[in-house]
């Protein structure tokens, strides 16, 4: 590696009279500056903009200090090398300077960086795509930009429409721009992982929202749902249905994919009840099968048709682990010539066409996670960790509750909080909603509106006539 991609690669920045430059510019300094700082061999962080004082709090001081001098001598010394300069006279002056603005420097960089602690910096929030479902845009985006607009703070919402490697380019960024905080709603646990691992190197807070992601070191805090008892709500609600269908009703679980730590905790609480009945002969489990992307590009459609001309249409009910699953069951039921109102059928997050589907009878429930109170929850919890917090005590949102548990970083599973590995998990309690609370539920939250729900079809039913 070059003098000057090294320099590059530390990301510091030197005083130049009363002007701060960065390293990674050096090859387009002005030549009167460029001629000034290797005489002067100065750096110093005092009074930086908030984005650079980030940069170096992020790191070791006094060795970044040392090291960054050594490198503008080294730069010093390669630019008169191209101006045909002896390096003897650089070489002089590299012994007497560095250890001269060593004694000065390194401690007046240390008691800057105390009295710039305070200046936090900005927040980042990171989402996945909007295949999977259209929550991420539609409500978690507005939430988190109502929450930090009252704030007053810097503030960055983005999302990777399904894509790793933009996202990594997004955190990149995010660390760049001296985010103190990192909201990351991941693609996947191997690339939310490495986005954590990295943010953490330097020194970059990240709160793990909604997606857990196992085998990283952790994030600071875990803000979602209690997930497993998502999928004990499906099967709450589902369970008097599917057992007055009488015989032995044959029952798919189709789960979301499987790089989603989520969608196996959802699948550890619906599936409790199944193994339970399947065991006491009660149902008959004809599948249980993970779609990848969430059907994000409706892959749900295709193993539902798999899994019908598997079992000669022999599908009583389907635990969908999302609305976009629901309707790509429905879809599949359809095309096969089955009747999905005489199917119950889970779904999960109350979109808009979730809502139209329970109210046509075409599924039988979604699960609500108020939204609005993950995004605003998490935005106060990011807050707290901008301003030094540990993110999971002392963090209170009016109107909101929840209870603080622990998730193992290594397996993705609850667990009593405290203990290497174990990230604290600050978890919302879901909701079932049937057509039967609809009004007491997603319309008095002012989640979804009765104008939205009743749209094409779904504006000719009875609910939607007694509702308008």
């Amino acid at each position: 590696m070059t003098v000057l991609a090294r320099i590059a690669a530390i990301e510091k920045f030197v005083v130049v009279g009363n002007t701060y430059l960065a390293f990674s510019d050096w090859p387009v300094w002005p030549p009167q500056l460029r001629e000034l700082a290797c005489s002067e061999r100065r750096i110093g962080p005092e009074e930086m903009n908030r984005k650079e004082g980030n940069l170096l709090k992020r790191r070791t001081m006094w060795l970044a200090m040392m090291l960054a001098l050594v490198l503008v001598v080294a730069a010093c010394s390669s630019d008169s090398d191209d101006d045909t300069t002896t390096t003897a006279a650089s070489g002089e002056t590299t012994e007497t300077t560095v250890a001269a603005a060593t004694e000065t420097t390194v401690a007046a960089a240390t008691e800057t960086t105390v009295a710039s602690s305070g200046e936090a910096g900005s927040i980042w929030v990171l989402l996945p795509d909007s295949a999977s479902s259209p929550r991420w845009e539609t409500d978690d985006r507005r939430f988190f930009d109502e929450a930090f607009t009252e704030a007053g703070i810097d503030f960055t919402i983005v999302n990777a429409e399904g894509d790793a490697q933009t996202q990594q380019s997004q955190a990149e960024a995010a660390i760049n721009d001296g985010a103190s905080v990192i909201i990351l709603a991941s693609l996947d646990t191997g690339s939310g992982a490495a986005i954590i691992d990295a943010a953490k190197a330097e020194g970059v807070a990240v709160l793990e929202y909604d997606r857990f992601n196992t085998g990283s070191s952790g994030g600071a805090v875990y803000v979602s749902f209690d997930n497993v008892a998502v999928g004990a709500k499906m099967a709450e609600v589902l369970t008097p249905a599917i057992d007055a269908l009488g015989d032995v009703p044959g029952v798919v679980m189709l789960n979301g994919g499987e790089e989603d730590n989520n969608a196996f905790l959802f699948r550890d609480g619906y599936n409790a009840t199944v193994e339970e009945k399947v065991a006491a002969g009660e149902w008959a489990l004809v599948d249980d099968q993970f779609v990848p992307g969430w059907g994000g590009g409706g892959e749900g459609v295709g193993i539902m048709d798999g899994i019908l001309v598997a079992s000669d249409n022999g599908v009583d009910a389907v635990f969908a682990a999302n609305d976009n699953l629901a309707q790509q069951t429905i879809t599949s039921l359809l095309a096969a010539g089955l009747d999905p109102t005489t199917i119950p059928i889970s779904g999960q997050d109350a979109t808009a066409a979730g809502m139209q589907n329970v109210v046509l009878g075409l599924q039988t429930m979604t699960v609500y996670k108020p939204i609005e109170a993950e995004a605003k929850i998490a935005a106060a919890v990011a807050l707290n960790l901008r301003d030094g917090g540990d993110g999971s005590t002392g963090v209170t949102v009016p109107g909101f509750e929840f209870t603080v548990i622990g998730i193992d970083s290594a397996t993705g599973k609850p667990a009593a909080l405290g203990g290497d590995g174990i990230v604290p998990y600050i978890a919302l309690v879901p909701i079932g909603v049937t057509v039967d609370n609809i009004t007491d539920t997603v319309i008095a939250d002012g989640f979804r509106t009765v104008a939205e729900i009743c749209e094409g079809d779904a504006a000719e039913t009875d609910w939607c006539a007694d509702n308008s």
